[in-house]
């Protein structure tokens, strides 16, 4: 017969199956003692029956049970409650029958004699994941209600960055290890200031960067742990590395992939232990550093080739953030234009209002290989060329032009019947435009079209590649 215990302080409601009177009557008392609510049965067909009616946020069961045993057990409720966490209890002469139960969903298995603090550790693991879930899908819910266009330093609307701002809330206020993934260009160096600012306790501590990629394996192993006078040719006195500068607050490894095999291992001693050895010492030094890692390289493929140690893969990848390319997010480009026009006029201490409709448009419809990074450095170059108060597309790089005037459809092997026809109309714009000495606004209002009209045309026709003077010398 099933025993209930009255539920205490809103803890989860646990199952515990087994055939053995003693060790479910023992086990209920130490789980409800912690303040758990607990349900018995002695085997598993009264636990299907009690599942049917109520609903457990744990079970425990044992393996070897008459009839329905605990893998048979476990297939059931995989069935019809997946996420329900199962824990199966064992003997050690059945311990393989349990890791094999592991691949048909168990979340974990404990051996009999059941030590009390074992099996409240467990518990509390599930617990803590299952509060991760919840606030998970409250910050989403948030997250519904409202969006933010930026967060500290990092500007972006989109679903994807607001994602992204809510993971670094919750992991705000711990120290575990971040792998940030995303390619060139992405803000991956943004994100990682974000991470350490976020975190009220540590802002003001210090923020190291390492570039790992820029450096040689001896020089990088140098830059992160330091070395001593005569540890190599050259090194002419003590340094101090970048782990110890970072101590008590952040570093910053960028292109964590380019780690040799021997540097690998000695990161991985610093995430395990906190420790290391400058270069040609034999005195550990003991630092406590959160590391925060970057990588536009896949991982998990480098590890396949014997690249990339899969244990350091494990501990890096304990929070893991996914940055978007620019053209995933192109809902967020005119709120990236606007911060970067800002930036750029006011140092280079030019007035720039913002774009022109056409100009906008061309950057909607580029895809932006390089991400972030290149629509700031088309925009800094935008201004720096720019005559007026407004950029317009004659202001953006050639290949920006070329690729919008491509975007129109133009087919350059036009019939000669259709060339018959336009090469009057080209003439009568690029008179236009001599008439106007290249004054476009003058132009279209001749022409009785809009610029935007005439800008496509000059696109059409491949007046825009060599200026004015070309069309003079026509």
């Amino acid at each position: 017969m099933a025993k209930f215990n009255a539920k205490l302080n809103g803890h989860a409601h646990i199952l515990i199956v087994d055939d053995e009177p003693l060790i479910t009557r023992s086990l209920s008392e130490v789980l409800a003692l912690s303040g758990y609510s607990v349900t018995t049965a002695c085997d598993g067909k009264e636990a299907l029956e009690l599942l049917k009616k109520y609903m457990m946020d744990i079970v425990i069961t044992d393996i070897r049970m008459p009839d329905i045993d605990g893998i048979s057990l476990l297939k059931n409720i995989k069935i019809t409650s997946p996420e329900t966490p199962v824990i199966l209890m064992t003997g050690y002469g059945s311990i393989e029958s349990a890791v094999e139960a592991m691949r048909y969903g168990a979340y974990d298995y404990i051996t009999k004699p059941i030590q009390d603090n074992e099996i409240k550790i467990v518990i509390e693991r599930i617990m803590q994941a299952r509060k991760l879930l919840d606030e998970n899908k409250l910050l989403k819910e948030q997250l519904c209600a409202s969006s933010k266009e930026r967060f500290l330093d990092i500007v972006g609307k989109s679903l994807s960055m607001q994602k992204i701002y809510t993971l670094i809330e919750a992991i705000a206020t711990t120290r575990a290890t971040v792998l940030i993934h995303g390619e060139s260009g992405t803000g991956k160096r943004m994100i990682a200031h974000a991470i350490h600012k976020c975190n009220e306790f540590e802002r003001d501590k210090p923020f190291v960067e390492v570039s790992c990629g820029a450096l040689t394996e001896t020089l990088l192993e140098s830059e992160l742990f330091g070395h001593v006078k005569g540890a190599y040719t050259g090194a002419i006195k003590d340094r101090i590395g970048r782990f110890e500068l970072a101590d008590g607050g952040s570093i910053f490894l960028d292109e964590i992939d380019a780690f040799s095999p021997a540097l690998q291992v000695k990161l991985l001693r610093v995430l395990q232990e906190g420790e290391f050895e400058r270069v040609g010492d034999t005195k550990t030094v003991k630092v406590d550093v959160r590391v925060i890692a970057a990588t536009n390289q896949d991982l998990q493929h480098l590890i396949s080739n014997g690249k990339f140690r899969k244990d350091l893969y494990y501990r890096l990848n304990i929070i893991s953030i996914e940055l978007p390319q620019l053209k995933q997010r192109k809902e967020d480009i005119p709120i990236l234009v606007d911060e970067f026009l800002k930036k750029h006029s006011q140092h280079l201490k030019k007035k720039i209002e913002g774009l022109s409709k056409q100009a906008l448009e061309i950057l909607m419809d580029y895809n932006w290989p390089g991400n972030v990074r290149e629509l700031e450095n088309v925009i800094e170059r935008s201004v720096i060329l720019s005559k007026g108060t407004t950029i317009i597309p004659e202001d953006f790089p050639e290949f920006l032009q070329n690729t919008a005037c491509a975007n129109l459809g133009i087919d350059s092997l036009n019939l000669n019947l259709r060339q018959a026809l336009q090469d009057p109309e080209k003439d009568i714009i690029i008179n236009a435009l001599n008439t106007t000495s290249g004054n476009r606004n003058e132009a279209a209002r001749i022409l009785g079209i809009n610029r935007t009209t005439l800008y496509k045309k000059m696109c059409k026709f491949g007046l825009l590649k060599n200026g004015a003077e070309a069309i003079k010398r026509r």
